[in-house]
């Protein structure tokens, strides 16, 4: 039997490449999906020209996976779909019960259910018996554990910003929330507040007592070249951001690379009270009003955590005061805390206050359609 020649073999590869060059440009795009069926990655920004011509979505993405949840989050289209209302994303961190879900269950039933999306970071190692229920019910994302003093607690915040952005293209401001939050106007007011502003609510402060051993919590010039202490910032945990921001925080590596280090001393270490704060200051200090609005009280303050309000202490007056008191205005980018853009922007109300013990969760049932919720 002949042997085909190398003429013979060419020949036959030319014959086949038009079909191999259909059946790649004819494949199907894989799409991400969650448990349900829908589609997590309904729309992705376009690929830059640079890239190939016949790109695809990503790869099925192992939601654990944080690395690639956070890839695929960075690209989620940033335009509110016509003809839709702006939604608020209210992301709560916790691990432990939330004793005030109650009083979120009365807060989100005065308002339509197309205006809001809840989500929740439930630390796994914590046995949450009963399960989670009413609004908060199969709203848990895929969860790990979050401890203070290490980068897990922001690891937590960026994981529910990524899995907000994915979920709903809607979801237009993006509210971090602990278990001893509450809310102090209703949902009517807040909603206004937050959608009418085009800019994030983070307290960006700078010069504050202990930040160069915050700066240094990773080991001396650990943080260099990418975070100078000149640009290290400090800040309330809480926070709510735009959808231009909350891209802006999952789609970073490299600022987050330096926070995302383990501290060689761990009493100075608060990366969820840093990272936020140093990257917005870093990448967009115009785009944010620098406050936030989530009320606490370090008069008192105990092994690093705020005041806590005890149930003998729940009345209207404290509703009121809590309203009354004015945000902490820090660097917005242009010429310090007192420049003219600064003073223009102040004026916001607190929105939310903390810390609350569990006990008060009574009291402030009573008091929440005849004084919390009344603006």
């Amino acid at each position: 039997m002949l042997s085909p020649t190398p003429l013979c073999l060419f020949c036959a590869l030319l014959l086949c490449l038009p079909l191999a060059v259909i059946i790649t440009i004819t494949s199907p795009t894989t799409t991400v999906h969650d448990g349900s069926g829908h589609n997590l990655v309904p729309d992705l920004d376009p690929p830059p020209k640079t890239q190939q011509r016949f790109s695809s979505k990503p790869l099925p993405l192992p939601l654990h996976d944080d690395d690639s949840l956070f890839r695929v989050a960075s690209r989620v289209n940033s335009k509110l779909p016509p003809g839709s209302p702006k939604k608020i994303a209210f992301l709560f961190l916790t691990i432990s019960p939330l004793p005030f879900a109650p009083l979120w269950e009365l807060y989100f039933n005065q308002t339509p259910k197309d205006l809001f999306n809840v989500y929740v970071h439930a630390d796994p190692s914590y046995p949450y018996d009963p399960p989670f229920s009413g609004v908060f019910a199969h709203r848990v994302i895929p969860s790990k554990p979050a401890l203070r003093f290490t980068p897990t607690l922001a690891s937590a915040a960026r994981r529910l910003l990524a899995h907000a952005l994915l979920h709903d293209r809607s979801n237009y401001m993006f509210v971090l929330l602990s278990a001893s939050c509450i809310p102090i106007h209703s949902f009517a007011f807040t909603y206004k507040t937050l959608t009418r502003s085009k800019k994030s609510f983070i307290e960006i402060l700078n010069n504050e007592v202990g930040s160069y051993d915050r700066w240094a919590a990773r080991g001396k010039d650990s943080m260099l070249p990418e975070v100078t202490l000149e640009d290290f910032r400090i800040g309330s945990q809480f926070w709510s951001l735009t959808r231009k921001h909350a891209k802006l925080v999952v789609g970073d590596e490299v600022i987050w690379a330096k926070f995302n280090q383990p501290c060689v001393v761990w009493d100075t270490c608060y990366p969820e009270e840093n990272y936020f704060p140093t990257l917005i200051h870093m990448r967009d200090p115009r785009g944010a009003v620098p406050a936030t609005l989530t009320h606490v009280d370090w008069n008192g303050s105990f092994d690093g955590h705020p005041r806590m309000y005890v149930e003998s202490e729940i009345g209207p007056q404290l509703i009121s005061r809590l309203r009354k008191d004015e945000p902490r205005y820090g660097d917005d980018g242009t010429n310090g805390s007192d420049s003219p853009a600064t003073k223009k922007r102040r004026g916001f109300p607190f929105l939310f206050s903390r810390k609350f013990s569990p006990e008060s969760i009574q009291p402030l049932l009573r008091i929440a359609n005849v004084v919390v919720f009344k603006d």
